[in-house]
C-alpha cells in the first residue's frame, strides 16, 4: 500500500522539526523574579541585603564580634570571600580572629607603590592609653582565671588610673572627667560595653588594639609622659626597663 503524503503532512513535520530545533538551540529564559531585586532605584549592586549590611557594619564600626553580633558574624563567615573582595577593592584587608571571635579591617600599605589611604585612626590620648592598659590587664587576669567575661566598674578604673596621673593633669575632679571621657571613647570604639550604669564588659578587642608588640612600645612612651603605671603586667614592666 502506497502512503500518500499531503502538503499538510509536510507542513506539520516541518513545524515539529522547527520546534525541536528551537528548543535545542536556545536556553530557556530565566524568570524575572529570579533576578536580584533592586534595593533602591538604579541599584547596580550584586550583594544581597544581609551581606551589604555586614560590609557597611565593618566600614562604620571597624569590627564584628561573634558574641555580640551573631547574625552579622554568621553572614560574614558564609560570605567571607565576597566581603574580602569588596574591601580589597578599597585597599583594605579583612582580618578574622576565630579564637577571640573578632573580625575587623586593616588599612593595606605598600612600599612598592603609592596607595590611597582610606582608614585613618585617631591616636589615643594619654588618659585613654592609661585606661586601655588597665583594661587589658584586667581582661588578661580574668581570662587566666577562667572567667567567661571580664567586667570592671568605672569607680575601680578611676581609683587605679588616677594614681598614674601627675600634678600637671589637674585636680581630682578634672582627672575623673578625663577618665570617664576616656571610657566613653573606648565604648564608642567597642573596647568596652556598658551593660549597666557604670558597669562595663571588656571586649577581646583590647588585646588586638593593645597587642604585646604595642605594649612594649608603650613602655618607652609612658616613661616620657610621667610615672609608670604599677600594673600586674610583666610585659609592660619589661618594656619599661
Amino acid at each position: 500500500m502506497t502512503e500518500t503524503v499531503t502538503q499538510s503532512d509536510l507542513d506539520a513535520r516541518d513545524l515539529d522539526a522547527g520546534d525541536v530545533g528551537a528548543s535545542e538551540a536556545f536556553i530557556a529564559p530565566a524568570a524575572m523574579e529570579d533576578d536580584l531585586e533592586e534595593l533602591f532605584p538604579g541599584d547596580r549592586g550584586v550583594l544581597d541585603q544581609a551581606v551589604r549590611r555586614v560590609l557597611v557594619h565593618l566600614l562604620q564600626r571597624r569590627y564584628v564580634l561573634a558574641d555580640r553580633n551573631r547574625d552579622e558574624w554568621t553572614v560574614l563567615l558564609d560570605n567571607q570571600q565576597l566581603v574580602e573582595s569588596r574591601l580589597n577593592d578599597l585597599f583594605v584587608r579583612l582580618v578574622i580572629d576565630h579564637d577571640r571571635g573578632v573580625a575587623y579591617k586593616q588599612q593595606v600599605r605598600s612600599d612598592e607603590f603609592e596607595m590611597p589611604i582610606l582608614l585613618r585612626d585617631a591616636a589615643y590620648t594619654r588618659s585613654e592609653t592609661l585606661v586601655l592598659v588597665h583594661l587589658r590587664t584586667v581582661y588578661q587576669r580574668e581570662s587566666a582565671a577562667g572567667e567567661p567575661a571580664a567586667r570592671v566598674d568605672v569607680e575601680d578604673v578611676e581609683q587605679t588610673v588616677m594614681s598614674y596621673f601627675v600634678d600637671a593633669d589637674g585636680d581630682t575632679a578634672r582627672r575623673q572627667r578625663s577618665i570617664r571621657k576616656a571610657m566613653d571613647r573606648l565604648a564608642r570604639d567597642g573596647i568596652v560595653d556598658e551593660e549597666t550604669t557604670g558597669r562595663f564588659r571588656i571586649s577581646p578587642l583590647v588585646e588586638i588594639v593593645l597587642s604585646a608588640e604595642k605594649l612594649r612600645e608603650l613602655g618607652d612612651w609612658l616613661r616620657t609622659q610621667g610615672p609608670l603605671p604599677d600594673l600586674e603586667d610583666p610585659e609592660l614592666e619589661e618594656a619599661a626597663l
